[in-house]
């Protein structure tokens, strides 16, 4: 688990100033996590691997956190006891103390691969199928705007990844996250990160002031990491106004409510338009769902894949694909300048 002293990206830590290296992220651990009570517990994808530590009460690992924290500016006690930050090597830590958490401070890293999947990586793992691949490749080739949607842990971000692999590499990307986790290829990569407000309460740049700026930057595509807030606005209007292909993730449970969850991000823009004029901003600049979830097995699949349609002046979405019982479900497209983009790509 590094420390201020570790080079980033070491996984393991000083002796005393961190839980135990057997706890510390790993190549194939995606989430390492630590209490005070002397438990270490680590996720490589498939359940959680539970172990003891050497962080034996509640002062050891607060000296672990303050050493990991100060480095990055950042600080956590008891006025603002929750902390989100992201180490130099692009991994993320998240803090609790207490009072909010009960049983002691709680230390939580994500360490994500320095190498995103490949599409073919995701084929082979089951993720995506050879037809699917072939969708996908295909939509992002005919500058399609797609949303990736799921739940938490389900692997939006890594199927964003692998669909940007499909954009050309003399286009210029601009890419807008919260926190940096994306690992593009391509040559003209341009990576934006907000940024939380300082300890005196100055300096925040928000994803949305980010999304706006990225227009001023003569980008081919823009690539929002995460949609969460009143950037929805700003990325649907990007998308109808001449950046197609753009690309961007939100959380939610099924396609149909992506594309709510997009239309109340959108409300929260708090411009006063009605409610119809979002519901038709979102039909005009989305054109793909592609829906993936986390199996009870620990696996992350691809389930749905669909066309935004208009149905009675709101946005909707019909099915191309979905995953049933194991077994692949296919739709033509409705749309025939969709089915005729797809083609000629």
């Amino acid at each position: 688990m590094p420390g201020p002293n570790s080079r980033a990206g070491s996984p393991s830590a000083p002796s005393g100033s961190a839980p135990s290296s057997r706890c510390s992220p790993t190549r194939t651990s995606t989430r390492s996590w630590s209490t005070a009570r002397g438990r270490c517990s680590s996720n490589a994808g498939v359940g959680s691997r539970t172990a003891p530590c050497s962080s034996p009460g509640d002062a050891d690992l607060r000296h672990a956190i303050e050493r990991i924290l100060a480095p990055l500016g950042r600080r956590v006690d008891e006025a603002s006891p929750m902390c989100d930050a992201r180490l130099p090597d692009g991994s993320r830590v998240n803090v609790v103390i207490p009072p909010l958490a009960l049983d002691g401070p709680v230390l939580t890293i994500r360490r994500f691969r320095r190498r995103g999947f490949s599409p073919e990586e995701l084929v082979t793992a089951g993720t995506w199928s050879p037809p699917l691949h072939d969708l996908l490749r295909a939509a992002i080739a005919a500058r399609l705007n797609v949303l990736v949607s799921g739940g938490t842990g389900s692997g939006k971000t890594t199927t964003l990844n692998a669909l940007s692999a499909f954009i050309p590499e003399g286009e210029r990307i601009v890419t807008i996250e919260d926190a940096a986790e994306l690992r593009l290829q391509q040559p003209h990569v341009v990576r934006l990160e907000a940024r939380p407000a300082s300890l005196e309460g100055r300096g925040e740049v928000t994803v949305r002031t980010l999304v706006r700026n990225a227009l001023r930057m003569r980008p081919d595509r823009i690539i929002v990491g995460e949609v969460r807030g009143a950037e929805a606005l700003d990325m649907l209007s990007a998308m109808s106004s001449g950046h197609d292909g753009s690309l961007g993730t939100v959380h939610a449970g099924s396609p149909e409510e992506a594309l709510r969850r997009v239309e109340t991000l959108a409300l929260m823009a708090d411009l006063g338009l009605p409610h119809a004029a979002i519901r038709e901003q979102v039909a005009g600049a989305l054109d793909l769902v592609v829906h993936q979830a986390r199996q009870a097995d620990g696996s992350r699949r691809v389930v749905a894949v669909g066309e935004v349609v208009r149905v009675g002046g709101a946005p909707a979405v019909r099915e191309l694909y979905r995953l049933r019982d194991g077994r692949p479900v296919w739709r033509a497209p409705q749309r025939e300048a969709l089915t005729r983009r797809l083609e000629e790509a």
